[in-house]
């Protein structure tokens, strides 16, 4: 059995949790506190940090190596384009995804409120950016659920929870959030405090 250590409102860690629900497989979660180290995941994390996924003699962290290697090792439903080319393409997309968008959660757990209003204008910019591609297509690939859904679903869940409001061009990208919320695995893989960031 594969076992997840997880913060509950880390969105790295929720990533994680939609792929292990989507793949629909036994697994454990243990819930780490971030505000105390852990013993445990201290023994086997060099940054003492959740994520961290350990099976066997395999210790995984970094949200999406995780992510890859249990789509590699669980390929039903592949959630990781099969073609090279694609493959290449939604590799590059997560990457953007952490150096436009993830990197900028961070300043949310701070109390600067000059890099909080910065990261909210950003953030604001450039999932703006995104939403024409949600004109004409259901997911970030296509019509199927993909690995860069489960990429960017834990920031939409958290945009009202860090005070985000997107403007009437991202309604494409809005509907497309919800369409990612009310999958019954998305919904499974919440831990209650994720749950209490919407209203």
């Amino acid at each position: 059995m594969m076992t997840l250590f997880s913060t509950v409102t880390c969105p790295y860690s929720h990533r994680c949790r939609i792929v292990l629900h989507e793949k629909d497989m036994d697994f454990q979660v243990i819930d780490v506190d971030p505000n105390s180290k852990s013993e445990d995941l201290a023994l086997i994390s060099p940054h003492g940090k959740a994520p961290v996924l350990v099976e066997r003699d395999l210790v995984l962290y970094q949200s999406n190596i995780i992510n890859e290697y249990i789509d590699d090792r669980f390929p039903h439903p592949q959630l990781m384009p099969a073609d090279p080319v694609m493959r290449a393409r939604a590799r590059l997309m997560l990457y953007r995804f952490e150096q436009e968008l993830f990197c900028y959660i961070g300043a949310f757990d701070g109390s600067d409120q000059k890099a909080i209003s910065e990261a909210r204008t950003v953030l604001t910019d450039n999932l703006t950016m995104l939403s024409p591609i949600f004109d004409k297509q259901k997911f970030m690939l296509g019509d199927e659920f993909s690995m860069l859904d489960v990429a960017i679903a834990p920031l939409l869940w958290r945009l009202e929870h860090f005070e985000i409001r997107l403007p009437k061009q991202a309604a494409s990208l809005l509907k497309y959030s919800e369409r990612l919320f009310s999958r019954p695995l998305f919904i499974d893989a919440l831990s209650a405090s994720e749950k209490v960031m919407r209203k």
